[in-house]
C-alpha cells in the first residue's frame, strides 16, 4: 500500500496520477497513525520549508520517523526533500525531519533567473537504486529557489548544476528524495516513481 502524505501544502494530484498510471491504488492521509502504519510512503511538496514543517508538527513528522525507523521506504519530492534535512534557511533557520544530515540555503545561480524552473540534466550515482536504469545527462523537471547539500556525499543518489552544483536526489537505506519532480518528468521521471513503487 502506497500512502501519499497530504499536510494541505502539497501537489498531489499530479503525484497521485503518476501512481495510479503505474498500477498502484494510493492512499492519500493527514492521519499520522496511517502514516506511521504505512508500507510505503511520499511526501510531496511546494511552497516554503518554515510553513511545511509548522503543518507537520502536527502528529505527521513524528508519524514519518516512526516509519522510517521501522524500515518503510519513503521518497519525498521537490520541498519533501529539503523536509528530510536538518535544516533550511528559508525565511530564518527551521530545523527539519533530520533524515539527511545536511541543510538547505538559497540557490546560488550565479546571475541566472530563480527560481530555477528548467528541464535540467543530472549526474547519476552508479550505486542508486532510485536512479536505476536512469544515466547521467538524462533532464527533469526542476522548480526551486533553495537547495540542499548533502553532508556526505554518499547519501547523493544524483547532483545537477544550476549556477552552483546542488543535490539532485538523495537515498540514504530506506530514505529516499528527489529536488526534482519525477512526476512531471515524462517517462525518465516514471522510471524514478516506478523503481520506488518496486522496493
Amino acid at each position: 500500500m502506497i500512502t501519499v502524505i497530504d499536510y494541505g501544502a502539497g501537489n498531489l494530484c499530479s503525484v497521485i496520477n503518476a501512481v495510479k498510471y503505474l498500477g498502484e491504488k494510493p492512499t492519500v492521509t493527514a492521519d499520522a497513525d496511517a502514516i506511521a502504519r504505512a508500507d510505503k510512503i511520499i511526501l510531496p511538496g511546494v511552497g516554503a520549508f518554515g510553513e511545511c514543517m509548522k503543518r507537520l508538527k502536527n502528529g505527521i513528522s513524528d508519524a514519518v520517523i516512526s516509519a522510517v525507523k521501522r524500515g518503510a521506504p519513503i521518497l519525498g519530492i521537490c520541498l519533501g526533500l529539503q523536509l528530510f534535512f536538518d535544516y533550511s534557511n528559508e525565511f530564518g533557520r527551521t530545523d527539519g525531519l533530520k533524515l539527511i544530515r545536511g541543510g538547505v540555503e538559497k540557490l546560488d545561480s550565479q546571475g541566472r533567473k530563480l527560481p530555477h524552473i528548467a528541464w535540467t540534466s543530472i549526474e547519476v550515482n552508479p550505486k542508486s537504486k532510485l536512479l536505476g536504469g536512469v544515466k547521467s545527462g538524462e533532464y527533469f523537471y526542476f522548480v526551486h529557489s533553495y537547495r540542499a547539500k548533502a553532508d556526505d556525499p554518499d547519501d547523493e543518489a544524483a547532483t545537477a548544476t544550476y549556477g552552483e552544483t546542488f543535490t539532485a536526489a538523495v537515498e540514504k537505506d530506506n530514505v529516499f528524495a528527489t529536488q526534482f519532480h519525477p512526476e512531471k518528468s515524462g517517462a525518465v521521471g516514471l522510471k524514478v516513481l516506478a523503481n520506488f513503487l518496486s522496493l
